[in-house]
């Protein structure tokens, strides 16, 4: 019997992911609100967006296995856990459909303005801007994994033409409806650039002040992967100056959005509360799919384990 610590936040007791965990024998545990406490008396995680670093992982001596119930895992030090000989698992593509849909609904909330005439009126205003359509123009998508892949056939239903950018090799790009391009072309010929791509040391601050001057002056900017991803002080200056029509980001690099961020207040840019995969389907198949990767984890046959390689290449040291 394995103590498994459950974080992720829409995950009760009693629940069905709590119901199976415990049909298979283990002693499930939910956030106290000390995750450095709860961590230490556990062998198994399931975790969201909790912040996992090299200090916590090395004061949590009996854990095993951690599963992120979603895909990003930038929160998590993956190569402290390695050290420590435990294995960190993500779910790729368990919320492709809902983040691709999520994307388009941005689209379409930024080209028709929705978000805009909904506040007027509240306001007690009746406001008349006319929008714009999604047919005809260009969507620049960045990074190339399962929701931007799901992103495509949506685009292309409402008559976009959709460019992408990607490390993915050129032998996994047989997409007939895509145009793979380098980013700076990419940045220069999109109607809307929408960001698909992991958090590494390389995308941090990738979307910077020199890549907002290479956007058109009409071009917004769609952001439902990592906020960090995206230089904000340099966002928040282009939308300003009319370098870049606006943005609109379901993520930020600090969430909540703090009081102090250079993102409040600016016309043009629209924050959501990181929602893109936060849908009934996704969030169960993520619970589901994270319950069975971390038992198979605790039984020393992860699927998704994103530090094996880490972890085999110190065993064979």
């Amino acid at each position: 019997m394995a103590r498994i610590l459950i974080t992720t936040d829409y995950l009760r007791p009693g629940d069905e992911v709590d119901d199976l965990l415990r049909s298979r024998g283990h002693e499930t545990r939910f956030a106290s609100g000390d995750l450095v406490a709860d961590l230490a008396s556990v062998e198994g995680a399931l975790v969201g967006h909790d912040p996992l670093t090299a200090e916590m992982i090395a004061s949590a001596d009996r854990l095993r296995a951690v599963v992120r119930t979603g895909v990003g895992f930038d929160a998590i030090d993956v190569e402290a856990a390695a050290r420590a000989g435990i294995t960190v698992s993500n779910l790729p593509g368990i919320n492709a459909n809902a983040v691709a849909e999520y994307t388009m609904g941005l689209l379409l909330s930024s080209s028709r303005r929705l978000v805009e005439s909904a506040t007027g009126v509240a306001s007690g205003d009746w406001p008349r801007k006319s929008g714009r359509e999604l047919r005809g123009s260009t969507l620049g998508l960045i990074g190339y994994g399962a929701a931007a892949r799901a992103v495509v056939p949506l685009a292309r239903a409402f008559g976009m033409s959709v460019l992408c950018t990607t490390g993915v090799p050129v032998a996994e790009r047989g997409d007939a409806d895509v145009e793979f391009v380098e980013l700076e072309e990419l940045l220069a010929a999109a109607d809307f650039v929408s960001v698909h791509t992991a958090l590494t040391p390389r995308t941090r601050g990738l979307l910077d002040a020199a890549a907002f001057a290479r956007m058109k002056p009409g071009a917004v900017l769609v952001n439902t992967a990592r906020g960090a991803i995206v230089d904000e002080d340099a966002l928040a200056a282009a939308v300003r100056a009319g370098r870049i029509a606006g943005a609109v980001l379901d993520v930020v690099a600090e969430e909540p959005l703090p009081a102090e961020s250079p993102l409040r207040g600016v016309p043009g840019i629209v924050v959501h509360s990181h929602l893109a995969g936060q849908t009934v389907q996704a969030r169960r198949a993520a619970g589901i799919e994270g319950a069975h990767e971390l038992l198979d984890a605790l039984a020393g046959r992860p699927h998704h384990a994103v530090n094996a390689h880490l972890i085999e290449k110190r065993d064979n040291r």
